[in-house]
């Protein structure tokens, strides 16, 4: 028998799910927008293309909406870089609406329509209790037997819009595995927070959806438990680069790294997001706000006014940090600066360190330490400044998470493989794809 830990998906991360309206009205071809989007490649294509067949499209135009995909991805799903996972609409509270799902799951499904070999599986929305998961598990189990379709071959996510969802989360791990379903099919756990906002009668001042931590939280964490995949919802402000990557920050460090594009550009931020960067870089913690160094000659520069340095005495240094000024000896700086700055690490920075911890367990070394310097320069005084970070087994673990991700990534999506190696370089994706 099967248990929760079974993943009946090959894709260990997503970065990126893209919802497409299936049919807009007013227009002379109403699945222009489906065509558009089954065309993106490399970073502007999404790793799971999701044709919304809900929120994003009318009531009126859902009908036509399902002839579209079927027309779209007959023609286009063979080519298209990432998984194509269609939502159709579904309601814990109406029986009527999870009737229409199941019949829009049996349309899109058919072998005879030609959309079903290059569909991956369904998002089913407004999911409440794990009872009403496993109707939508049962639906996909039927259709799968009405076409001849191998159990489990048609991947189900669903998106997290309610506090009864929220609590199904913490049953999925007891639940998964029982010969009475086939809750193994699960892939995605997609947050859902303006429906969420409104299931939990919440109220903000600006009318301003809550930014809802713990339901993220809660989500990555089912997800961790029950083998799946957490993904973020929406970021309507498409024009806040910013805040777009605040929030995929924020994310990443819970675990979630994932997250949903509203856009082609929202996909091409998400993607590149938790990507391990580019080169490294130095930051420097001023009133609670991380400030990056800009590199000139070697030596990392602050050029801003939250920070004033100057020589006191021999060995002596005045240092204002907003308002509070002290005067420090040499050595009492340099733990100050140290203390104050953090350093994110560049892909290469991690293959190095991984390589060189493999080099030293082959040589029979449980542990070693890693040393990283820099030298800083604030009002034309240099600093220098260095630590050492202890690498044992455990430290080495959790560096594989970014490299796993960038060897999931290069796996399932060689249409980015050029625009990889025109990021990194050609040796360094080859290091990067052995490590580890």
């Amino acid at each position: 028998m099967s248990t929760h830990t079974d993943r009946l998906h090959d894709r260990k991360f997503v970065r990126t799910f893209f919802t497409t309206p299936t049919a807009v009205e007013g227009e002379d071809d109403s699945a222009k927008m489906l065509r558009r989007a089954a065309q993106l490649r490399g970073m502007e294509a999404p790793d799971v293309w999701v044709p919304d067949n809900e929120d994003a499209t009318a009531p009126s135009m859902r009908d036509e909406g399902v002839e579209n995909m079927i027309d779209v991805i007959s023609e286009h799903g063979a080519d298209f870089p990432g998984e194509i996972h269609p939502r159709v609409v579904w309601h814990r509270e109406s029986p009527t609406t999870r009737y229409q799902g199941f019949q829009q799951i049996l349309e899109l499904a058919d072998p005879d329509n030609g959309a079903v070999e290059h569909l991956d599986g369904f998002v089913i929305p407004e999911v409440g209790d794990i009872d009403d998961w496993k109707k939508a598990d049962e639906f996909v189990t039927i259709v799968e037997n009405e076409y001849g379709l191998p159990e489990g071959s048609l991947a189900m996510s669903v998106i997290v819009e309610s506090g009864e969802a929220e609590l199904a989360l913490a049953d999925l791990r007891e639940e998964m595995g029982n010969p009475s379903n086939n809750l193994e099919r699960l892939f995605l756990l997609v947050d859902g927070e303006v429906d969420y906002t409104k299931d939990m009668r919440a109220i903000t001042p600006t009318g301003e959806l809550p930014p809802w931590p713990e339901l993220r939280h809660n989500t990555s964490r089912g997800a961790s438990a029950a083998g799946l995949i957490a993904i973020d919802g929406p970021y309507d402000d498409i024009r806040d680069v910013d805040g777009y990557h605040e929030r995929m920050t924020e994310n990443q460090a819970k675990g979630m790294l994932g997250i949903w594009s509203l856009t082609p550009g929202q996909v091409v931020e998400a993607n590149k997001s938790p990507l391990p960067p580019e080169t490294g870089s130095w930051h420097l913690e001023v009133d609670d706000r991380e400030v990056e160094l800009e590199e000139e000659d070697g030596r990392y520069v602050y050029d801003g006014d939250e920070i004033d340095l100057e020589e006191a005495s021999d060995d002596r240094y005045r240092l204002r940090v907003g308002s509070d000024e002290r005067e420090l000896d040499g050595d009492e700086l340099t733990q100050e600066l140290l203390d104050r700055t953090s350093y994110i690490p560049s892909l290469n920075d991690i293959v190095d360190s991984m390589e060189e911890f493999e080099a030293a367990k082959e040589a029979g070394k449980g542990a070693i330490a890693m040393e990283r310097s820099a030298t800083l320069a604030i009002d034309g005084i240099e600093v220098d400044i260095s630590n050492d970070r202890m690498w044992d087994e455990a430290t080495y673990q959790a560096a594989q998470t970014p490299i796993t991700l960038f060897q999931d990534v290069y796996e399932n999506r060689p249409d980015q493989h050029e625009k990889l190696a025109e990021i990194y370089g050609e040796d360094l994706v080859e290091r990067a794809l052995v490590v580890g």
